[in-house]
């Protein structure tokens, strides 16, 4: 019988135990970590925090586009993937202090790169989160920051991007959302991709037994 050979990616799996999301608290110290990044602090703390805030997918998140964001109207224009529900959702004071922040950065970067001359036409206007490059964020650069910030957290386990997600549904979860809005938040066409936030959550109990 040949012997399993233990993948980087099983003994990933395996150190990381059951649980694939992260809780408020590692999410508040994962944001904390990006201001110690002059650089990129500011860009990747907006991006976490729209990833765990609207249980964004690394590739949707990284896909976004300036259009999608009306801050005047203080919504953002989801669109899913896998065939899941896009919806419009509304953002929050935090949301778009760093967005109003972020936006502004990346103007002045653009018009950095215009007067060097060194992208030229390369530029990528549409996309919302830009690279050092001036071209859209790929998730391979994201995966990379997103374990590096969890290693400056202090984090028992190292994050990746999906942990966000389900991060999301589950603090939706501990505020008494159903499962049905959480389904609708996330996208999700099959609840039972949804069942898992809520069929553990305490809260659903409360009204029990009074």
């Amino acid at each position: 019988m040949p012997v399993a050979v233990a993948t980087p990616k099983k003994r990933q799996r395996a150190s990381e135990g059951e649980r694939k999301h992260l809780t408020l608290l590692e999410v508040d110290r994962l944001l904390a970590a990006t201001k110690d990044n002059p650089r990129t602090g500011l860009r990747d703390r907006c991006l976490i925090l729209l990833m765990f805030r609207h249980g964004l997918r690394v590739t949707e998140a990284c896909a976004m586009r300036m259009d999608q964001v009306d801050l005047e109207s203080k919504i953002l224009q989801v669109q899913r993937l896998k065939g899941g529900l896009s919806t419009t959702q509304p953002l929050r004071t935090e949301e778009i202090r760093l967005l109003k922040g972020w936006m502004a950065e990346r103007e002045r970067r653009l018009r950095q790169w215009r007067k060097q001359g060194g992208a030229g036409a390369a530029l990528d206007r549409q996309a919302l989160f830009l690279s050092t490059r001036g071209v859209a964020l790929s998730r391979k650069t994201f995966w990379a920051l997103l374990r590096r910030y969890g290693e400056l957290a202090g984090l028992a386990l190292p994050p990746h991007p999906h942990m966000l997600r389900h991060a999301c549904g589950f603090a939706l979860a501990d505020q008494g959302a159903d499962t049905r809005l959480i389904q609708d938040y996330l996208g999700h066409r099959n609840i039972q991709h949804t069942v898992r936030y809520t069929a553990t959550n305490p809260v659903r109990f409360e009204k029990l037994w009074r």
